[in-house]
């Protein structure tokens, strides 16, 4: 049987000279490569204690609910400014060129609910330390952060070492 990183498409100075652009769509375009994903993030979550699954667009919904549903766990998407039809909570953070900015339903999360998130990268842990910073605004605790895949050389997990991170894949350079 193959390893997950066998389904990864590794493209080369994509999208500049130099980098290795770690293709996620690859795993989710072969049906064991997927079964194999969602499987390594049951995995990490084995035995913990948890109310809610919280997962960013777009990726993020690939990955988390299948996770979700497996655990019988509530699913909170964390959207782009603008895409949600309620009463938000909102973050905005820093990206390569510029800043972004996410938001959630303001209840989506309660106080004192443990919450797990789930992406497919960790790069730089912008995103995901913004969404740390909502999930705690409405009072929740994120009790581990998750990913399918992960480039160490851009040192993310320093925004989180606060929490559990744990990641299937880790690529040691960017």
């Amino acid at each position: 049987m193959k390893k997950l990183e066998d389904y990864v498409v590794s493209i080369p100075d994509f999208p500049e000279p130099g980098i290795i652009f770690r293709d996620v769509t690859s795993i989710l375009q072969d049906g064991d490569g997927l079964h194999l994903a969602i499987d390594s993030l049951l995995k990490m979550l084995d035995g913990m204690d948890f109310d809610v699954v919280l997962g960013p667009e777009s990726r993020g919904f690939i990955f988390g609910m299948p996770v979700a549903y497996a655990l019988h766990k509530s699913f909170v998407p964390v959207r782009k400014k603008g895409k949600l039809p309620r009463k938000t909570v909102s973050a905005k953070y820093e990206l390569e060129y510029g800043t972004a900015e996410i938001e959630i339903h303001e209840d989506a999360i309660r106080p004192g609910q443990k919450v797990v998130i789930i992406d497919d990268l960790i790069a730089t842990g912008g995103t995901i330390e913004a969404i740390v910073g909502l999930v705690e605004q409405l009072g929740g605790e994120v009790v581990k952060i998750c990913f399918v895949m992960e480039l160490a050389g851009l040192k993310g997990r320093e925004k989180l070492k606060k929490y559990p991170v744990e990641s299937a894949i880790v690529y040691e350079g960017k």
